[in-house]
């Protein structure tokens, strides 16, 4: 068994590995940039080195500063966890090369299946279906274009090099595949350094299934069966469960014996998925499942096959790397009960779902019913820098029901402050009818958008909950926050003025259902299926009736990022729902669009330059009324 251990990565796959290095004797080495300095992971290894400044190509994906930490270090293996290196064969092989053992795949196995046109080529080859597209050298934009138009739309634009949903983009007629391509290239070159495109034809009810294979250095390949991770907002998942919904015996020997056989086209040793899309037009079918790329790495959503299995997949990964044979074979595999993991971001639903990050004064997350697997703890930030994921949580079951009724529970007692969370999308998501009966598709979401958004404005039992709190600090308020006749002793009939920042509500202060409260500084947070709801006593002269302005035309930023397009000039006529400014952030594109139909006033936004949160970037005029 390797004896030391480098985790060149951060945050929760950080802690993840440390905990089971931990158990088996193995010493940790910690590399950190110097804002995750104070992070829970940093604490927890053995050993800490810091190898820079935040912005990760300066620490996290400088190999020179990583191989001489674990020189420093005396370290005699690297981790190195997903994202970042993690599928780098150049890494990989300098790894080797500086005398270290590499957990991971073998360099010429990333290299097979990291550019999805010649993976795809691959699994030709090999026998394993592939989607319909095009996978050409010739990446002009009319040659793609025409190829778009032959293969029929609605189709897939995606970069070759990509991964995690970035680079991406679907397009729904050819009006609007220049447009489409030139984002998707930007964001590309972006994200992987790398412009280049595939077209695929776009499948109308598609279910993500994915496959966790493994593999060892004396030939042999085993998969642990399948996942399900259909449920995803802009190409990113959400939620992921194992086994797949309505997945019966036939199929699921059919794409998992796939699986296998596309690992061992390529010589796989270590962990790995195997990626499928899945027509689910009528069920899941082995004849209507074709293979969209391999990710040569563990995966986020692991813990759900280590739930099902039994199995510690990082563990299996620190034997396979010390030259054992794998822990089980086929025949000792098998699936017990059901398993889901919830993705919890530092996001604002009511935003768009835009990255919320700050320091988390409050954070309560859930104790023994679900497993959790977090980066953070109350007191730390979450940085512009990195994937603004606060934890995951998974909740493991003998069947389907009760594993999504557990997850649901757990996501309505989760509490973050100031900071935004998913929480009470999640909730909402797990009990939908739809979701329940397992009909879900990877446009499911999109779909449902607004129904899983309803619950996030207060309602009535809401509102009595704050203004029963609240109303204990009465006596530090002013007339305008009361209506005649109030009492303080009467609570049956007392009423009270509050304020969410948005609007004001009047409610009665009487007796309420139980409803998680938090006080927090001048108001109370409460929490209802995990939406959090803020509440104070309105600013004097803010009684009844009030509520916010209207808009006046400022289009701010809602981010930090960097403005990479700006759409219009000074003077402009613009149409709502036009595009004004595109800003990256997290290395996702946002744009900004005319909220009416008006005049460009005001430019203060400049491609190239970064912006704050809150900064002004358009200004319009409303066109006067006819």
């Amino acid at each position: 068994m390797i004896d030391s251990l480098l985790i060149a990565n951060r945050g929760e796959i950080a802690r993840r590995i440390i905990r089971t290095a931990r158990r088996l004797g193995v010493r940790t080495i910690a590399v950190h940039s110097d804002v995750d300095a104070g992070l829970p992971f940093v604490r927890e290894a053995d050993q800490a080195i810091c190898i820079g400044p935040a912005a990760a190509r300066e620490s996290y994906l400088d190999q020179r500063k990583i191989l001489a930490a674990a020189k420093e270090a005396g370290a005699a293996a690297i981790h190195p966890g997903y994202g970042f290196l993690s599928e780098n064969a150049e890494f990989a092989e300098a790894v080797v090369k500086a005398g270290l053992i590499w957990v991971g795949a073998p360099p010429a196995a990333i290299r097979a299946m990291g550019l999805k046109d010649a993976a795809k080529a691959l699994m030709l080859q090999a026998g394993v279906p592939v989607t319909p597209g095009y996978m050409g050298d010739d990446q002009s934009p009319e040659r793609l274009r025409a190829e778009a138009d032959a293969i029929g739309y609605p189709v897939l634009i995606k970069a070759v090099a990509g991964g995690g949903g970035k680079g991406m983009r679907k397009v729904d007629a050819a009006q609007q595949f220049l447009d489409s391509l030139e984002s998707c290239r930007r964001e590309a070159a972006s994200s992987f350094g790398d412009d280049r495109v595939l077209i695929e034809k776009y499948v109308e009810r598609p279910r993500h299934i994915e496959v966790q294979v493994f593999g060892d250095t004396h030939g042999n390949v085993v998969h642990l069966f399948e996942r399900d991770c259909s449920l995803q907002r802009r190409h990113q998942k959400v939620i992921e469960e194992a086994p797949a919904p309505g997945m019966d015996e036939a199929t699921r020997a059919a794409i998992c014996a796939a699986a296998v056989k596309a690992a061992k086209a390529v010589d796989y040793v270590g962990a790995g998925t195997i990626e499928f899309i899945a027509d689910a037009s009528a069920g899941l079918r082995a004849d209507r499942i074709w293979f969209m790329e391999m990710n040569t790495r563990l995966q986020v959503e692991h813990p759900v096959t280590e739930a099902i299995t039994g199995q510690d997949l990082v563990e299996w990964q620190l034997r396979v790397a010390s030259g054992e044979p794998l822990p089980l074979g086929q025949d000792e595999l098998s699936i017990n009960g059901w398993a889901m993991e919830a993705r919890l971001y530092a996001e604002n639903p009511a935003t768009g779902f835009l990255p919320s990050i700050g320091k988390l004064e409050l954070l309560s997350l859930p104790a023994d019913a679900v497993r959790v697997d977090s980066g953070v703890e109350q007191g730390d930030a979450v940085t512009p820098h990195y994937d603004p994921m606060i934890a995951k949580l998974i909740a493991h079951a003998s069947v389907r029901e009760q594993a999504a009724a557990k997850l649901a529970e757990a996501t309505d007692t989760v509490l973050t402050w100031p900071v935004h969370n998913n929480a009470g999308f999640l909730s909402a998501l797990l009990r939908h009818p739809r979701f329940i009966a397992g009909d879900v598709d990877t446009g499911f979401i999109a779909a449902e958008g607004d129904a899983l958004l309803a619950t996030s404005t207060p309602g009535q039992a809401v509102v009595a909950a704050a203004a029963a709190r609240l109303s204990q600090s009465f006596e530090g308020a002013t007339a305008w926050h009361r209506l005649a006749g109030f009492r303080l002793n009467t609570a049956s009939s007392s009423r009270l003025w509050l304020s969410d920042g948005r609007q004001t509500f009047e409610a009665s202060i009487g007796p309420v259902s139980d409803i998680p409260v938090r006080a927090v500084d001048g108001g109370v947070i409460v929490l209802d299926r995990g939406w959090p709801h803020y509440f104070e006593l309105p600013a004097a002269g803010h009684g009844a009736g009030g509520g916010a302005s209207a808009g006046d035309g400022a289009i701010l930023a809602p981010m930090p990022g960097k403005v990479i397009a700006v759409e219009i000039a000074e003077g402009e006529r613009v149409v709502r729902g036009q595009k004004l400014v595109v800003l990256e952030a997290m290395k996702m594109e946002q744009a900004m669009v005319a909220p009416f139909d008006g005049k460009v006033v005001e430019v203060k936004a400049q491609a190239g330059g970064q912006v704050s949160e809150g900064a002004l970037l358009v200004r319009l005029e409303a066109e006067a009324a006819a």
